[in-house]
């Protein structure tokens, strides 16, 4: 994986301080951490309902000491701000080719370097769906790495990490169990988020 503002010498330092720091400041709580022993892994990013949880997860993973990735629509890589976001930690991607994208994502994560968490949104897109994708299961599945339930919830002010789980295969039941997490949670625009469909 590329450089990121995570791994960048001295900018990493000073970002998490200052996120530590405007986190607890607006009343945030964080909690929570990645599995022992596990350096590669899969972080579900629900609910996803605003522009603000990008900023957001960035401070909540600086505070956390987490080296994420996550996946963003290709338009937003374009000049003049594609290095910028690959800086943040983004890839492109291009979502008429999501097939390819799970299986691509999957080999990416298995041979990178030290530790990456990619952050998956389950929904796909901020706008209102009743529709879960399933990418971040088949990619976990496929890089055989577990699957971290990572929340943001809004009106409460909590974020953090929560559960782990190693996807079986089985998905149906295995998103029983996603789900009946997930449905304790509200996103900024809550309206727009549906946990049980």
């Amino acid at each position: 994986m590329h450089r990121t503002i995570f791994t960048t010498p001295g900018v990493n330092t000073l970002l998490r301080a200052a996120s530590v720091a405007f986190l607890r400041l607006t009343g945030w709580q964080i909690s929570g951490s990645l599995p022992p022993g596990q350096p590669k892994c899969v972080l579900i990013a629900a609910p996803h309902t605003s522009n603000w949880d990008l900023p957001y997860t960035l401070m909540v993973a600086f505070a956390l000491r987490i080296n994420i990735h996550w996946m963003g629509k290709a338009q937003i890589f374009r000049w003049p701000f594609g290095g910028l976001m690959r800086w943040l930690g983004g890839i492109a991607v291009d979502r008429g080719q999501a097939n390819n994208l799970v299986a691509a994502s999957a080999q990416a994560l298995r041979e990178a370097d030290g530790a990456v968490a990619l952050v998956v949104p389950p929904e796909g897109t901020r706008s209102k769906t009743r529709h879960w994708k399933t990418g971040f299961y088949w990619i976990a599945h496929g890089a055989g790495v577990p699957i971290v339930m990572a929340y943001m919830d809004y009106p409460r002010k909590l974020s953090g990490l929560g559960p782990v789980l190693q996807p079986s295969g089985d998905i149906e039941a295995d998103m029983v169990t996603v789900k009946a997490y997930y449905a304790q949670f509200k996103g900024k625009n809550w309206q727009q988020f549906d946990s049980g469909s």
